[in-house]
Formats: C-alpha cells, sequence, structure tokens
C-alpha cells in the first residue's frame, strides 16, 4: 500500500442504487449461493466417488468447481452481510484481499478452462496414447499452473491498484471491490497505469480463450475427417458441456472487463456482475450434469445412497 493513501475505507454502494430490491436481492442471493455450493458439492462428491469418473477430464471438472465454489464465497458472504447492513464500510486491506481472491480465482477458471480444451483436443487426436499424454501427474501440473499465473496477474493488478492515491471520494459504486469502480477513486491513475491494467486482464481473458480456441480449431480439423457421421457427433457432444459454459463465461466477463467504461456503465456493470458471479457458478454444474450421461449416472447413484441413509440414522436413533 502507498503511504500517500488518504482514504482507509471505502463503503459497498452497489446495491444502494436499488433500495426497493434489497429484500429480494437477498432471498435470491441466498437462494443462489446455497443452491451454488450444494451444486457443486454433488459435481465434486459424484467425481470423487466414483471410480469412472477419475479421468483427466473429470479431474479438471473437479477442479473448476471447487475453484468457482472458492470465488463465490469471496463475494456473496459479504454481499448478503452488506444487504441487511446499514453501514457498507470495507478497510483498504479486505478490499485489496477481496480483489486478489476474486481476480486470482477467477484467472484461475479461465486457465482450467483452457486445460479442459486441451484435455479434449488430446483425446479426440490421439485416443490410444491419451492415458501416456494425459497423466494425473500433467493433470495436476496443468491445474497448478493456471493457479500460479491466475494469482501471479492477480497480485500485480493488486499491487498497482493499492499503491494509488484514493482521494476523490470513498464511495465504491459497486458490490464488492472490482477494477474500475475502485480506480475511479483514485487522484493519481494514469493512462499508462490503465493500459497496464487492461494488458493484466487481456492476458487472462483473451489468452486463455485464444488458447481455447485454437484447441477446438485443432478438433473440428480432426472431426471433419471422421467417415462416421455417427462419430463425428459422439465427439462433438463430448466437447459440448465445455464449449457451453466457455461461451457464458467469457460471453460476460469480456463484456464487462474489456469494453470502454466511464463511471455512467458502472450501474450497468452492477447489474451484469450478478450474472457472472452468480449466475455462471449456478449453470456450470447444471450444464455438465444435464448434457454429461456418466455424470447423470454418477449424481442418481450418489443421491440414491444418501437417500438411503436417512431411514437407517432415523432407525438408530430411535
Amino acid at each position: 500500500m502507498g503511504n500517500h493513501t488518504t482514504v482507509t475505507t471505502f463503503l459497498l454502494w452497489g446495491f444502494s442504487s436499488f433500495p426497493e430490491l434489497q429484500n429480494l436481492l437477498f432471498a435470491v442471493i441466498l437462494l443462489s449461493h446455497v443452491t451454488i455450493l450444494l451444486a457443486n458439492a454433488l459435481i465434486m462428491s459424484a467425481i470423487k466417488l466414483n471410480h469412472n469418473l477419475h479421468t483427466p477430464m473429470y479431474f479438471f471438472l473437479f477442479a473448476l468447481s471447487f475453484s468457482e465454489t472458492c470465488t463465490t464465497m469471496v463475494i456473496l458472504p459479504r454481499m448478503l452481510v452488506d444487504l441487511q447492513s446499514e453501514s457498507k464500510a470495507i478497510s483498504l486491506p479486505e478490499c485489496a484481499t477481496q480483489m486478489f481472491f476474486f481476480f486470482g480465482l477467477g484467472g484461475n477458471n479461465c486457465f482450467i478452462l483452457s486445460a479442459m480444451s486441451y484435455d479434449r483436443y488430446t483425446a479426440i487426436h490421439n485416443p490410444l496414447h491419451y492415458p501416456i499424454l494425459m497423466t494425473q501427474k500433467i493433470c495436476f501440473q496443468l491445474i497448478m499452473a493456471s493457479g500460479v499465473v491466475g494469482f501471479a496477474v492477480s497480485l500485480c493488478i493488486v499491487i498497482i491498484i493499492f499503491n494509488l492515491s484514493f482521494c476523490n471520494s470513498n464511495i465504491i459504486q459497486h458490490f464488492f471491490c472490482d477494477i474500475e469502480p475502485v480506480v475511479s477513486l483514485a487522484c493519481n491513475y494514469t493512462f499508462y497505469q490503465k493500459v497496464i491494467l487492461l494488458a493484466f486482464t487481456a492476458f487472462v481473458l483473451v489468452g486463455s480463450f485464444v488458447l481455447i480456441m485454437v484447441s477446438y480449431v485443432f478438433i473440428v480439423i480432426v472431426v471433419v475427417k471422421m467417415p462416421s457421421a455417427r462419430g463425428r457427433y459422439k465427439t462433438f457432444s463430448t466437447c459440448s458441456s465445455h464449449f457451453t459454459v466457455v461461451f457464458i463465461h467469457y460471453g460476460f466477463a469480456c463484456f464487462v472487463y474489456l469494453r470502454p467504461k466511464n463511471s455512467d456503465s458502472f450501474r450497468d456493470d452492477t447489474l451484469l456482475a450478478m450474472t457472472y458471479t452468480i449466475l455462471t457458478p449456478l449453470l456450470n454444474p447444471i450444464i455438465y450434469s444435464l448434457r454429461n450421461k456418466d455424470m447423470q449416472t454418477a449424481l442418481r447413484k450418489d443421491l440414491g445412497n444418501i437417500i438411503k441413509l436417512f431411514p437407517k440414522m432415523i432407525n438408530k436413533r430411535s
């Protein structure tokens, strides 16, 4: 933190623009938060407990579900507290910590999605050598690399932002410490710093998206050469869940973080941020469970086992 900082506390004022919706937002966000936690917990437990899901694709899905669960934990509990609190104050260290973990986990999610696309390409292009090319060790290394890169970029962003001097105001027009609403409060924010922050953001979003698209281009090249229409359909269907998640994830994130902004756009960004902090983590487990027969089978098996446990627990107590 720069020792020239004059503001020591921010106010998260995002939902104050919608006073008539406070109670409704609290109910919707609470329900969504519980659903996200339960849905991702079911996905992770199904992968952990079913040996037929112990493959690289599901290993990456487990990591993605865990990372997205952590992302929502960084934002939603604080959001729920602020909706029921008169004081919406957050200190500079708390704001920096929230931003660090949110963008670190967000970058991690992006690069895990890139690793998942590479996994699909490897499985389709080299099915015979797939177990050798995508070992558990390689999968773990890709997951670790995703986290290291994501959090390294996030640390650079946080260092740049919180070495600025905040003296214009202390009201953040958002429900969490996002980049643009925070830097708009700085009185020494230069064009040079703006370009650097945009470059870091583009590196994560555009860089990981390019890696995904390269993998899919090679997948398409392999698939169109297949003689059987049924084979082409079956191969594309293995990528459909991932591609749908990528489309939703990058669609919202790129629109919010890469488009030109001004102070008048913060209200719109607050509403858009609701989509990628709540809707995306909520949809991902639904997409993977609805469009994946192996996952459906595993979830039915686990839910059946849980239901069978209840009568035994009741009998023991009685």
